[in-house]
């Protein structure tokens, strides 16, 4: 919890996480898009690169580059965005990112 002074300023501070909170919730009730978006809430979903290209190859799309999706491509994506990726979308991907590298250093 961010230090605060006195009452007022820590309810503030309770009142906006409790607002960025709720902002997440509804991004990720939302339908995707469009095919990036799908993407990228399989990784949210699963918070995993693997798991997602095996999602996308169950499909049957091929990446940009014509040959099968990798677990690059979703890396790519994450850390590229695409025009068709909501910007809201795309940060909670990038925290999942940020979660699973401080968990990986914690092992």
């Amino acid at each position: 919890m961010k230090a605060y002074a006195n009452m007022a300023e820590l309810i503030q501070t309770l009142e906006l996480e409790i607002q960025s909170i709720t902002d997440t919730i509804n991004t990720l009730k939302q339908e995707p898009t469009s095919f990036n978006e799908q993407v990228i809430f399989k990784y949210i979903d699963t918070a995993s690169t693997g798991k997602t290209k095996d999602y996308v190859r169950a499909l049957d799309i091929k990446s940009e580059r014509g040959s099968l999706f990798s677990s690059g491509d979703v890396s790519k994506l994450i850390k590229d965005g695409a025009e068709d990726i909501s910007p809201d979308l795309l940060a909670i991907a990038r925290k999942v990112v940020n979660i699973k590298k401080k968990n990986s250093k914690n092992r």
